[in-house]
């Protein structure tokens, strides 16, 4: 783990919020990832593989949040230079699996249909298949921006404050949170989080919260002549008690 300089750090200052939007605190969950990771104090920077005589295959990490509605957007900084068979970036459910085992060299994002991940190889992968979807990215300090849509039920990826383009349709869909996730095979990988935000609630998001929260139990919501959709959205909001509003603080 080597003290890196931030001079070169690319910032965004306006990051692909329509509806203007709020800082984000959330970090890496020092609970939940693989045993082949090590998270610095602050729990920002993730580091796989510090041991050289342990090969440890593929290992990932995942936040300390999941979100349900709203739109996010995170950024990945490659503190060291992308190698080896994979380092990806991505979301996940929790049933999304955060380590593949010994001797195990994978596409851990995307290896089924509980993760969603780009390679830094330019591919997309979900469901065990990919595609082609932007150019290779090998430099030290590449800074891989996340933008999460669940309204539009969108996946989006920018390359140092460029946009790439929808990677993915559909999350909307998902009806379980989806958590940001890393994940690596090669040994001395470090990245580290670094602009979080999520969208200002809507008047729809303040509606939702409010009629949450008066519900004295979840289940609750079944009974109310509302949407499906709706009624999961309720059953979801409260599922972590941390949380505020826009599960994103």
């Amino acid at each position: 783990m080597k003290n890196k300089s931030r001079n070169q750090r690319v910032v965004s200052l306006d990051p692909p919020m329509p509806r203007g939007y709020v800082e984000a605190s959330w970090a890496w969950d020092v609970n939940i990832q693989s045993p082949d990771t090590v998270l610095s104090p602050c729990k920002r920077a993730v580091y796989f593989h510090i041991d050289p005589v342990i090969d440890g295959g593929t290992a990932g990490v995942r936040g300390d949040r999941g979100f349900v509605y709203g739109e996010h957007y995170w950024e990945i900084e490659f503190l060291e230079p992308p190698a080896g068979m994979s380092v990806m970036v991505g979301v996940g459910t929790s049933k999304a699996a955060l380590h593949a085992g010994k001797f195990r060299y994978i596409d851990l994002l995307g290896m089924d249909s509980e993760s969603w991940g780009l390679s830094y190889k330019g591919t997309v992968w979900h469901g065990g298949h990919s595609q082609r979807y932007t150019e290779p990215f090998y430099s030290q300090g590449t800074v891989i921006g996340v933008h999460l849509n669940l309204e539009e039920g969108t996946l989006s990826f920018y390359r140092d404050g460029k946009s790439l383009g929808v990677a993915f349709t559909g999350l909307h869909k998902v009806q379980s949170p989806l958590y940001p996730m890393v994940s690596s095979t090669s040994p001395g990988t470090e990245l580290e989080l670094g602009l979080r935000c999520c969208s200002l609630p809507s008047l729809q998001e303040r509606c939702l919260d409010t009629l949450a929260h008066s519900l004295a139990q979840k289940d609750l919501a079944d009974f109310l002549p509302l949407p499906p959709v709706v009624k999961w959205k309720l059953k979801s909001w409260n599922y972590d008690k941390t949380q505020s509003v826009l599960g994103c603080k």
